[in-house]
């Protein structure tokens, strides 16, 4: 079993941060990978142009490994998913009457862009609703998705996990689906990869997009994406220099090349060969790679599971187990209970949380332990009494 990690982050000892679904906190060694990668630009005469690229050549090497792709070229340098999703709706060809599959309360990134092409190409955007009844619902969550998937799907766009409650999908059934019918089929993996196994060899994703700030636990404003074989010949949305052939060679750049580098290289934002960022993305890669993806979903299997199943006795309710991701899930309060009343005894006990539709999602990780944990059993427990803290309107 993989031991507690919260020495290796600076989290106050009264913070009890159950949040990695909204930001992952910066660990030691990634913060100073980005001191750094800051330091450099002291002096610009130090950074030669094998800077440029071996970096993010290390970054590609590293999430090819956790997604076991064998390619690395096959992964972009991206500015966030949006831009990855953007890179997407550019080279999928579409025509009136087809249809988007998307998910109800699915992230935004990966709804306005389709939002876009339903307004502009007539494409209809079919979003699939999670049955009301909680009784098995994401059993049946994943069968409505494969229901909906006809000749006039032209893509899938979904998660892996709900990043609202964490209900997770089949994604080699409706990959499998997808193919059937021809449609590209694209995974936002921000809420998933790097604390849920991911093989892109099993789920054969046309494209997987991830943010890098969450369970990659990078920074801010880098991310990754990875792109199959049918968007090798694609249009990139910018036309920068370091994405086209040969552009190692400085002296050389004026001879201007048409072609691109090899594989989805090509989708590289600009300038991504930021000297602090990348490095501070490659770190938190390392730290995923070491302790494993399997053993981080074990970690808070274990470190939640008798918190969880008391407070569904208590009456809160949980997505099936079969169904529900360790690293991310939604707790619903019992019917006669404003979800304000539990984010209050939640916030007083300084847990940090968020409140994401109707539920309160809880995302531990390798940090959290069994104090933070005891105390998410005291909200539970002070929730249900009827003199428990007043309710307060959440922002």
């Amino acid at each position: 079993m993989l031991a507690c990690q919260k020495i290796r982050f600076y989290l106050p000892p009264n913070l009890h941060y159950l949040n990695c679904a909204y930001m992952a906190p910066l660990s030691r060694v990634v913060e100073a990978a980005g001191i750094r990668g800051l330091r450099k630009k002291r002096v610009p005469s130090t950074i030669r142009p094998g800077d440029f690229f071996a970096e993010s050549d290390t970054a590609r090497s590293l999430f090819a490994r956790l997604i076991h792709a064998d390619d690395p070229q096959r992964v972009a340098l991206i500015p966030a998913a949006s831009y990855g999703i953007a890179t997407v709706a550019r080279n999928t060809p579409m025509h009136r009457g087809q249809n988007i599959v998307v998910l109800h309360e699915q992230f935004p990134s990966n709804v306005y862009t389709w939002k876009r092409m339903e307004q502009q190409h007539g494409i209809t955007l079919r979003t699939i609703l999670p049955p009301e009844a909680l009784q098995d619902r994401g059993a049946r969550w994943n069968e409505r998705i494969l229901e909906a998937i006809d000749a006039q799907t032209a893509m899938v766009a979904l998660p892996h996990v709900h990043w609202v409650d964490g209900t997770q999908f089949d994604l080699v059934e409706i990959g499998r689906r997808a193919r059937a019918v021809s449609a590209a089929f694209v995974v936002d993996g921000t809420q998933s990869v790097g604390a849920l196994p991911f093989d892109v060899r099993q789920i054969q994703p046309d494209a997987l997009i991830c943010a890098g700030y969450k369970w990659l636990l990078g920074p801010y404003g880098l991310g990754l994406a990875y792109y199959g074989p049918r968007y090798d010949d694609g249009i990139p949305l910018e036309e920068n220099w370091i994405c086209r052939k040969d552009s190692e060679h400085f002296a050389g750049l004026v001879a201007y090349q048409d072609a691109y580098q090899p594989g989805a290289v090509r989708y590289d934002v600009g300038e991504r060969s930021n000297f602090t960022l990348v490095p501070m993305l490659v770190a938190g890669l390392r730290h995923v790679l070491e302790w494993g993806v399997e053993d981080i979903q074990a970690y808070c299997r274990a470190l939640t599971g008798d918190v969880l199943a008391e407070a569904q006795n208590h009456g809160y309710h949980l997505e099936d187990p079969a169904w529900r991701s360790a690293h991310l899930f939604g707790i619903r309060v019992p019917a006669h209970l404003p979800v304000e009343r539990l984010h209050q005894a939640l916030t007083s006990r300084n847990i940090a949380v968020s409140v994401r539709g109707s539920a309160v999602r809880i995302s531990p990780h390798v940090y959290n332990d069994a104090a933070d944990l005891g105390a998410l059993r005291e909200a539970f427990h002070a929730c249900l009494q009827p003199h428990s803290a007043p309710t307060v309107s959440i922002p």
